[in-house]
């Protein structure tokens, strides 16, 4: 298996160059509650807790272990609800499993 690779043009902000640090507002492990209960569009998932590239690099990698999911793109809103595209045909609650391993909270 070859390991599929996206630039989703992300920049650092922590002053080492990448993670989180001491100063790092990201409150990794930390779930927020849904706000909404509306379904997610086929392929786009809905996630609350997601503040900086580790917050992104740990859903990705959860993400990327869930059978069927081919493609990971996500589109970090700080403070708000990321949205995390999948390529591929995944079971959803697998899906939502990962999420949750990875410390955030899907959106119904």
């Amino acid at each position: 298996m070859t390991e599929q690779r996206i630039d989703l043009g992300l920049t650092s902000t922590s002053p080492a160059g990448g993670g989180c640090g001491a100063a790092c507002a990201c409150g990794h492990g930390t779930a927020a509650s849904p706000t909404s209960s509306e379904d997610s569009a086929a392929g786009v998932l809905r996630v609350e807790g997601m503040t900086c590239e580790h917050c992104v690099r740990a859903v990705t990698e959860e993400l990327n272990t869930v059978e069927g999911v081919q493609v990971v793109d996500i589109d970090l809103r700080v403070g708000g609800t990321s949205l995390v595209r999948i390529a591929g045909e995944a079971d959803d609650d697998a899906l939502a499993a990962a999420i949750d391993e990875a410390g955030y909270t899907l959106v119904r």
